[in-house]
């Protein structure tokens, strides 16, 4: 058990440092970065490197199973030109019982980048998002969308609701020059509001200097039985985080909250596609992390007096960007609908941990 706890310790510490270094070098190129995109004198080093600082935990999240494999091919580099590996094996244990200990600290790694990373780099995200607009515009209180506006769908029990606005706050909760469309749930019309503007209250749109015709319950020309309406509250399950998360992408979202975030989409009629994708891809990260240790140790668990250490590292690293980028095709598939979700998330760790098992037998223990 000694030794299981010591080499756990050494991956840990050996991923930490791997992180640490693309952490720094990721950095200090997006400080860069960040100082070209924008005018001369608008932000200042201690901004660029504010933003930089938002920025980074994204882009280190989506390589995270290149920094695990590259920490493991470091791992056992250093165990196999120390011996440690040589006197383990002399001590009676097998490849595979002293792969234990990296694998499952890979395993617990994966658990607490999902559970806890996760959200912390989708915070980030969104700061840097409003932080990077209010740098470029210079003021945070309105922000035009398109050319046609801003549209809305929210579900309910009695049908939906699309909802079109001209202008929109920051944070979603103001439209301005908003026209509301009901229907129900046959997909028939029911009324249309249109008003000056609308602000998002918990539980309900507070509707300012509004016009309300009614389609269900009115014969004839719906513009005699008009209305207007100094103030009019409409029902609304929509939030701040909802609307703003709609603006990005789902890794924008935390996955705690992507479960109720997707059934919201489909309460709406949108494709929840994208976002089911992501939160299997999610789900998947921890087996992705085992798949990219036992590649590189299916590699690298010799000795150096073999030989050809070069040529096996850059083959373990081959194969591991090969299941990077395999993962990411599946992805793309899964996102557009040509293959299951559930097959293209978990596939490609699967395969990368059955095919590294079958070389750790065939090299090590066959």
């Amino acid at each position: 058990m000694r030794l299981h706890f010591y080499f756990a310790r050494k991956f840990a510490l050996t991923l930490l440092a791997v992180l640490a270094v693309f952490l720094t070098i990721l950095l200090l190129l997006d400080v860069v970065d960040q100082i070209r995109r924008f005018d001369i004198g608008s932000v200042g080093f201690g901004q660029a490197l504010h933003l930089s600082a938002l920025n980074v935990p994204a882009a280190l999240y989506r390589i995270l199973p290149l920094v695990v494999i590259l920490a493991t091919l470091a791992l056992y580099l250093n165990l196999a030109r120390t011996s440690e590996l040589v006197i383990t094996r002399a001590a009676g244990r097998s490849a595979l019982r002293s792969l234990a200990a990296p694998v499952l600290t890979a395993f617990v790694a994966g658990l607490f980048c999902v559970a806890i990373l996760n959200p912390i780099v989708a915070a980030t995200s969104k700061t840097y998002e409003a932080l990077s607009s209010t740098y470029k515009t210079g003021s945070a209180n309105v922000l035009s969308i398109s050319r046609e506006g801003l549209w809305l769908r929210q579900g309910s029990e009695d049908g939906q609701m699309v909802i079109r606005a001209e202008r929109v706050n920051l944070d979603g909760t103001v439209l301005f020059n908003v026209t509301f469309y009901g229907f129900g749930n046959k997909g028939g019309p029911l009324y249309r509001i249109e008003a000056k503007s609308a602000e998002l209250v918990p539980g309900a749109w507070q509707i300012t200097d509004a016009k309300r015709w009614v389609f269900a319950t009115v014969t004839g020309n719906p513009e005699r039985a008009s209305t207007r309406h100094a103030e009019l509250s409409l029902p609304s399950d929509l939030t701040r985080e909802r609307i703003r998360d709609g603006f990005g992408t789902p890794s924008a979202i935390a996955i705690w909250d992507l479960p109720e975030f997707i059934a919201s989409l489909d309460r709406a009629g949108f494709s929840a596609l994208q976002h089911r994708m992501w939160l299997h891809m999610e789900l998947a990260l921890p087996l992705i992390f085992v798949a990219m240790v036992m590649i590189g140790a299916g590699f690298t668990m010799r000795h150096t007096r073999f030989g050809k250490t070069g040529t096996m590292v850059m083959m373990a690293l081959g194969l591991g960007l090969a299941l990077f980028f395999l993962r990411n095709f599946a992805q793309i598939l899964g996102e557009n609908g040509q293959i299951p979700v559930a097959l293209a998330a978990w596939s490609p760790p699967l395969i990368g941990i059955f095919l590294s098992l079958g070389l750790l037998l065939h090299l090590e223990d066959g």
